[in-house]
């Protein structure tokens, strides 16, 4: 490898071990200390660049493609404020498990803690939110230098794809000059000759990390198979989990070994698929909850989780109040059960766990406990497809997104309200949706730019479902639309403020609820079809929504799909369904 400039040496060696090690995309945003990982990545043939003009966005968008492709996607920045722009998704990325790899450019060391302009703190930035941390040498035509660089950069691709996977900081200092420049005696001639590995790195990455899932041992595997065997009841629980999750295939042939009903998160990856045809996927179990629909059902002796704590609080009480044995499978040892009911820790790999223990199972549940909860699944779907509204209930046109999306599709659903009217109204289908969120943290930031990175992996069809306020916080994302080359269907549930405060005590005080809680904006979003160069729609019905998606999902371009919405009206209508749902279970069943 010749270079220029030791600057030039040391960012070409750290991008070439990135592309050997499987990068094949990176979010760039602009700025003169970066410079030198800038001008190696635009030059490499093998990483697609994608320019982002917001920290803040860059990072989600970052955190979406690996969200949707299990691998990282690295993000670069210059040094000062533009790092801390980062944490937001860095954090995001550390509760939800997704890798990602944030490579921040420094001043040198000699200017830091000296008043020198834009220079700030950026030791370990990011405090115990990442899983390694590297402030990198000062680049060097060195022999042992440039190795211990082309390690690092391998290192830290292998700990954002671990079994506990999450995000990953390099520190990266330059001194001027940054751009590629010759510089006599910066690097010596016959440098690469003299010390070619350093130089030239190896034929694929210079150090491969090795990855080995393990299922459960055998001792825990005959405890697994005992509790299942001796229970009459039992559960299968999918909580909400990216790419390294429990598969559909693992999850479908545990609940038909073990003879439990299987109760899908809809950010599990199981609520959607070819095995819902055959498979018992239960998606209507926080209505049922809700509406204590299950309360004269016999209780589960025995509770398998796999996935972080599910969506739906009713469930989340409903295993907390369950006098069962409750195994949790995490395959980092991780402790994601905040009801502290659970008993037992399996640190084991999803599938293969899954897939292990329904191999030794010889004897299922009582047939009767899975056709039981079956037909109170069915009879929920059926009261609530009858439901005659007064009024647009939100959750009616998030189902229709999830019910109408194409086949095969990547959707992207919002915190607040809609991931949790999803998780009540989204009926599990035969069809190869893969639907994400960012429930790591759960907020409400970067979901639009989340969404497009998702999208930008994939020529899947993109879907996301979002509400006002977080369209509003994220609108610079848009921005990725045209500059990273995707396309979606941006569903906007726009009910002119925080409609999920309705949902909690505060709504009885008002003051402060309307200004403080509520916060109504009264924006008009129909100008952002102009600024980003998108097609923007609004309707105020069902029935006008779903002919409007239909002809979208089937469209080139990007659509905003703005339902405009009153959320105190669609939140009675919610409390008048759950006591509906009530009500006919409880007379049928």
């Amino acid at each position: 490898m010749t270079a220029p400039n030791r600057n030039a040496l040391w960012a070409r060696a750290a991008v070439d071990e990135l592309a050997e090690s499987g990068v094949d995309a990176v979010c760039v945003c602009p700025g003169s200390r970066s410079t030198p990982l800038t001008v190696a990545l635009a030059e490499h043939d093998d990483v697609r660049v994608c320019s982002h003009l917001d920290e803040r966005s860059a990072a989600y968008f970052a955190l979406g493609r690996g969200k949707r492709t299990g691998e990282p996607t690295p993000v670069v920045s210059t040094s000062g404020t533009a790092t801390a722009n980062f944490h937001p998704a860095v954090m995001e990325a550390d509760r939800a498990r997704v890798p990602l790899l944030v490579l921040t450019a420094d001043r040198p060391p000699e200017l830091r803690d000296s008043g020198a302009n834009q220079t700030v703190d950026q030791e370990k930035l990011y405090g115990g939110a990442v899983r390694h941390y590297r402030d990198l040498p000062e680049p060097a035509a060195d022999d042992r230098r440039l190795r211990s660089l082309r390690t690092a950069v391998c290192r830290a691709v292998g700990e954002a794809t671990g079994a506990n996977p999450g995000p990953v900081h390099l520190n990266f200092p330059f001194r001027k000059p940054l751009e590629p420049v010759e510089v006599p005696g910066d690097v010596p001639e016959g440098f690469a000759a003299d010390h070619a590995l350093a130089a030239r790195g190896r034929d694929g990455p210079f150090v491969d990390v090795h990855h080995s899932p393990a299922g459960p041992d055998d001792a825990t595997l005959a405890v697994l198979a005992d509790a299942v065997e001796t229970a009459e009841c039992g559960l299968v629980v999918a909580g909400p989990d990216d790419a390294s999750g429990l598969t559909a295939e693992a999850a479908a042939a545990l609940a038909d070994a073990t003879g439990f009903p299987l109760f899908a998160d809809p950010l599990s990856g199981v609520r959607y698929g070819d095995h819902v045809a055959d498979a018992p996927v239960v998606g209507g179990y926080d209505g049922l909850l809700a509406a204590d629909a299950l309360a004269d059902a016999p209780a589960p002796e025995v509770v398998l989780r796999f996935g972080a704590s599910p969506t739906s609080k009713a469930l989340r009480h409903y295993l907390r109040d369950a006098d069962a044995r409750q195994f949790v499978v995490d395959p980092a040892g991780g402790w994601r059960e905040a009801t502290f009911a659970a008993s037992d820790l399996v640190v084991a790999d999803p599938s293969e766990a899954a897939r292990a223990l329904a191999a030794r199972v010889d004897a299922g549940a009582d047939a009767a406990w899975r056709e039981r909860v079956l037909d109170l699944e069915a009879a929920y779907w059926a009261t609530v497809e009858g439901f005659d509204a007064d009024e647009l209930l939100e959750g009616d046109v998030v189902a229709a997104a999830a019910a109408d999306a194409p086949d095969p599709a990547t959707v992207f659903v919002s915190n607040s309200m809609p991931v949790r009217d999803l998780d009540r109204f989204g009926r599990p289908r035969a069809a190869d949706l893969t639907v994400l969120g960012n429930r790591g943290a759960s907020g409400i930031d970067g979901v639009t730019s989340a969404a497009l990175g998702a999208g930008s992996a994939t020529d899947d069809p993109l879907v996301l479902v979002t509400g006002d306020l977080a369209y509003y916080h994220d609108s610079n994302g848009l921005l990725a639309l045209e500059r990273c080359g995707v396309d979606a269907t941006v569903v906007l549930v726009n009910n002119d403020g925080g409609g999920i405060f309705h949902m909690l005590p505060i709504e009885d005080f008002d003051p402060p609820f309307t200004g403080q809680f509520r916060t109504p904006h009264g924006l008009d979003f129909a100008p952002t079809g102009d600024t980003y160069d998108l097609e923007f729609a609004s309707t105020e019905t069902l029935e006008g929504f779903r002919e409007a998606y239909r002809e979208s999902v089937a469209s080139d371009g990007t659509q905003v799909l703005e339902v405009r919405t009153d959320a105190e009206a669609s939140h009675r209508e919610r409390e008048r369904l759950e006591r509906v749902v009530g009500d006919e279970l409880a007379a049928d069943y």
